[in-house]
């Protein structure tokens, strides 16, 4: 397996698929072994470079990603099963946005790592289906070092993008039912704890 996440960090530096960095998931892993998390599911698949090391984390792991672009999709297919871990993994393809989970659907991580400009739309929707006391981890909200920058870009699309990610950080600070953390690991991420139900 060792090799074959090497070949797919070389794809992605080749094809420029963007992958989780390296402090990011070994944080991530951490965690799910810490806390004993059995269910993720992860928005935005890419070639399943972070599903895969999520889903090897530990042998009860079980992940559910979903990724709306086809060519990613199959990319992340093969790679899942070139590892040997298609029953741990079940890949959709759809737009995260328009998936239709099953109301019992319960996960004890959420993984958002998709389209920038929809973290308030993706944690909103997903929120729902996460256990008491799981976690909702989003990555890149440092964007490069942009974020907090945003009236300095020149680029209109950029400026946009890094302004709702600025909203998103906002959205977590002020959101009563998770206790968010920002941390300054690899491009930087939160991690949002849902309060228990009283």
């Amino acid at each position: 397996m060792k090799q074959k996440l090497l070949e797919m960090e070389q794809y992605a530096n080749e094809n420029d698929v963007p992958i989780i960095e390296k402090d990011t998931i070994v944080y991530i892993m951490k965690l799910i072994k810490e806390h004993k998390i059995k269910k993720i599911l992860e928005i935005g698949s890419a070639i399943g470079y972070s599903t895969i090391l999520m889903a090897s984390s530990d042998e009860d792991v079980y992940v559910t990603t979903i990724e709306r672009d086809e060519t990613r999709y199959m990319e992340c297919l093969k790679n899942v099963k070139a590892c040997g871990l298609d029953q741990k993994i079940n890949v959709v393809f759809q737009d995260a946005l328009e998936v239709n989970l099953p109301n019992d659907n319960k996960y004890d991580l959420i993984f958002i790592d998709a389209a920038k400009g929809q973290n308030i739309n993706f944690f909103e929707k997903f929120k729902y289906f996460l256990n008491d006391g799981g976690y909702i981890i989003t990555d890149n909200l440092n964007f490069h070092g942009y974020v907090g920058k945003s009236d300095t870009i020149e680029s209109k699309n950029l400026r946009a993008l890094v302004r709702k990610i600025e909203e998103y950080i906002e959205f977590l600070k002020a959101n009563s039912e998770f206790d968010t953390e920002f941390l300054n690991i690899g491009d930087g991420i939160s991690v949002s704890k849902k309060k228990d139900e009283k």
